[in-house]
């Protein structure tokens, strides 16, 4: 039962849900999301990869798993950097 005053899903928030899910599976498989979007963007239906932009917003998950990334990058450049 859903709540009064709250609306219901919409397709739009499941394919949000779809395209931010598989953006931070991405990420914990440690594979390249970037290189990726095409392929999320076919699954989509879209011609490009900017009208798949819309579905993609930042997420507390998505922004830990890209700071651990990042993190990652940094330490091994400042490793480089000192040897």
């Amino acid at each position: 039962m859903i709540p009064p005053g709250v609306s219901p899903p919409r397709l739009h928030d499941l394919r949000h849900s779809c395209a931010v899910g598989t953006l931070a599976r991405w990420y914990r498989d440690g594979g390249d999301p970037q290189a990726r979007l095409h392929i999320l963007s076919t699954f989509l239906g879209h011609v490009d990869i900017n009208s798949t932009a819309i579905y993609l917003t930042t997420t507390p998950e998505l922004l830990d798993l890209a700071n651990r990334r990042f993190e990652a990058f940094a330490a091994a450049t400042l490793r480089e950097g000192l040897a």
